[in-house]
């Protein structure tokens, strides 16, 4: 059975450029891709002829040998044929997917075509308290998993892959041309030197089929805002028996009702009564450790004005010691005053003299103010 023309199959022109051609793959590549049309045979060959035209003619030099002698290029004997006993290709699908819709971390080429599972991302929420002790976190991800149907093979039951017939099990091939020789993976099965020609219904010859999985990551005391944890081999399966990749874990700290944290410090604000700032006192806060502190208010105390408790902070990370703490008070202005309260304060104010310096000497700049103005 003869060949369909490349540009046919991608449904472009022979002077379509890169990005056309890029462009056309995407397309069809995503239209006919077996996870989407699953037990369905022709979309599945369709498939495999978008993968081998993309591979050859995404490459200059393959495109130039397909565009002067056609599929005979890449035959045996023929003038793209070289040691490796057929013609060349680059990664075709594995390297667009790659580039267009590659993981996290993306995956890695081994010798032998096996191709290293990509690096997924989680983003765990956790509590100032968990950052602040440690915890020991379970967790769900979707993860790529050996397909139990053909153990990972790719090949319905009953069936293995067989030799790949254009590099003759090599993985890569060879084209001459003039002085140059030169080298490439094998287009037709993506250098791992065997094609599935009865591909698993499960997984659709992948090998590979989607499963949630329960992972445990432990988290240590002192974690910041951003800080990611990896769990090493607990990434995406890699195809054909590559290894698989790893799982980074993203920390994010939920906003705390009491405290806000800056590095290894912490701040609590806490509202006192006019009168305890006035005439001093003693308040009781609490601390991330989930104990309580005592703090003295001296007399005269401001608004904003701050009080620091040594090692009553968050855990640094890695070190076993702890940040500080930080009380910042905020003067509390009396509401719903009875008649007698209002009575005492008109009182304190006709009495006061030298009270509040503070305001005494901004208005008494605003006055030396005025005057300059006026003279």
């Amino acid at each position: 059975m003869s060949k369909r023309d490349f540009y046919e199959i991608l449904g472009v022109s022979r002077s379509a450029d890169a990005k056309e051609l890029k462009a056309s793959y995407r397309k069809l590549a995503m239209k006919y891709h077996p996870d989407r049309n699953p037990d369905n045979a022709e979309a599945e060959h369709k498939f495999k002829e978008l993968n081998e035209a993309y591979g050859v003619l995404k490459d200059e030099q393959q495109r130039a040998a397909y565009d002067n002698y056609g599929h005979a290029a890449f035959e045996n004997g023929g003038p793209g044929a070289g040691g490796g006993g057929g013609g060349f290709g680059g990664g075709g699908f594995a390297d667009i997917f790659e580039e267009m819709f590659g993981g996290f971390g993306g995956g890695g080429r081994h010798a032998g075509g096996a191709q290293r599972g990509g690096d997924l991302r989680y983003n765990m929420e956790i509590s100032l308290e968990d950052a602040f002790k440690g915890k020991q976190a379970e967790f769900k991800i979707p993860s790529a998993v050996s397909c139990d149907s053909c153990d990972g093979s790719g090949a319905a039951k009953g069936s293995s892959p067989v030799t790949c017939g254009t590099c003759k099990g090599n993985g890569r091939v060879r084209m001459q041309q003039g002085f140059f020789t030169v080298e490439r993976t094998c287009h037709s099965c993506q250098g791992v030197g065997k094609v599935i020609e009865n591909p698993c219904g499960n997984c659709h010859g992948s090998g590979r089929v989607e499963q949630e999985k329960t992972l445990q990551v432990n988290i240590p005391a002192g974690v910041e805002e951003g800080n990611r944890i990896r769990l090493a081999g607990e990434g995406e399966l890699g195809n054909q028996g590559g290894t698989p990749g790893d799982l980074y874990i993203f920390l994010a700290i939920e906003p705390h009702r009491i405290f806000q944290r800056d590095g290894a410090d912490i701040y609590c604000r806490v509202p006192i009564s006019m009168t305890k700032s006035a005439l001093g006192g003693r308040v009781e806060v609490p601390t991330i450790d989930g104990g309580r502190a005592k703090v003295t208010i001296p007399d005269g105390t401001q608004s904003r004005q701050q009080f620091r408790l040594r090692n009553k902070g968050m855990s640094v990370l890695r070190s076993g010691s702890r940040g500080d703490m930080y009380v910042e008070v905020t003067v509390e202005t009396p509401v719903n005053l009875t008649k007698r309260q209002k009575e005492l304060l008109q009182e304190f104010e006709s009495e006061a003299e030298n009270n509040s310096p503070l305001s005494s000497g901004f208005f008494k700049r605003v006055k030396e103010f005025w005057e300059d103005l006026t003279e």
